[in-house]
């Protein structure tokens, strides 16, 4: 019999070590196996004798009792597939009985995304007077500049800054390296951070990253979430930080980008992922189009119906 603690620090071993995913992935899949260990233990079934049934059973639990919705289902899904095939590989089992599962549909979920004069809107609300406000404009810049991700903007180091070239080196999901293209703007928001504000913020302190909190030590994700909302809430912005990233790739694609190059910015994998810019960029338009042609959006005539003008 399979000890079910040993079993998932192996996995997460695997993960780690073998497949080098990314951390959010690593903790997504070993918290939907260890939920599912959990579920075998309860419903006294071991390891070796799951077959497809028991998971169609266990993923209507999960839908029923936890009230997940069908992106969560695909994830678990997904582990359950990966940690079969990791299974197998340890000679535990023979098949992989998640194999055949079929992962639920959904919609396009578009990211939000703001305007331009929302953007200066948030930018200028910062209280650059103190060293924490003129490195929270310094990081929103670079963000919005360079379409980073909230992780790859905390683990940025000061080595990896290329002020004369205008890059930056990016370590993103799964350590992938590349190069971002940040502009003027941010540069000069990030200098003056640089001379102005990080040595009052490390103190004593010696730290290799770039963005630091109060107490000398590297931003952490969640200081900056807090940092953002304590800035758009009071005013009644309801976006996230993510928002300045989605926000820089519909820039790009709305000015003409192509995809390919849009990908690359942004370090996706597949570009399928990129696409998703292209229906926010279609919403735009179509926000754009209702303003400027109310009529034609009076009594449910959108451009769809019958009503439809040639």
């Amino acid at each position: 019999m399979v000890d079910p603690q040993g079993i998932l620090e192996q996995y997460y071993s695997r993960l780690m070590h073998g497949e080098h995913r990314a951390s959010l992935t690593i903790a997504t899949y070993t918290g939907e196996i260890r939920l599912f260990l959990s579920w075998l233990a309860e419903a006294q079934i071991d390891l070796e004798a799951v077959d497809t049934l028991s998971l169609v059973r266990y993923l209507e639990r999960r839908r029923t009792q936890d009230r997940i919705g069908s992106r969560t289902t695909a994830k678990s899904i997904a582990a359950l597939r990966s940690f079969f095939r990791f299974i197998i590989d340890e000679h535990i089992r023979t098949d992989n009985p998640a194999s055949i599962l079929e992962s639920p549909r959904w919609g396009i979920r578009l990211p939000p995304v703001l305007s331009r004069e929302s953007v200066e809107q948030v930018l200028a609300l910062i209280d650059t007077g103190t060293p924490w406000g003129l490195r929270n404009r310094a990081l929103y810049e670079l963000i919005y500049s360079a379409g980073l991700r909230v992780s790859e903007a905390v683990s940025l180091n000061l080595r990896d800054m290329m002020f004369a070239e205008g890059l930056i080196i990016i370590r993103g999901k799964g350590n992938k390296e590349r190069f971002a293209i940040f502009g003027e703007e941010a540069a000069s928001w990030l200098k003056r951070y640089l001379r102005e504000a990080r040595p009052h913020l490390a103190g004593s302190k010696q730290s290799s990253a770039l963005f630091i909190s109060k107490n000398g030590r590297r931003l952490s994700r969640k200081g900056m979430w807090k940092a953002y909302a304590q800035t758009t809430v009071p005013v009644g912005i309801s976006s996230k930080i993510h928002a300045l990233r989605h926000t820089f790739a519909t820039e790009l694609l709305a000015g003409g980008a192509d995809l390919r190059s849009v990908q690359e910015l942004l370090g996706h994998t597949d570009l399928t992922t990129t696409q998703i810019y292209t229906h926010v960029d279609t919403s735009l338009l179509k926000e754009q189009h209702r303003h400027y042609m109310p009529k034609l959006w009076a009594d449910g005539r959108d451009g769809s119906g019958p009503e439809q003008r040639g």
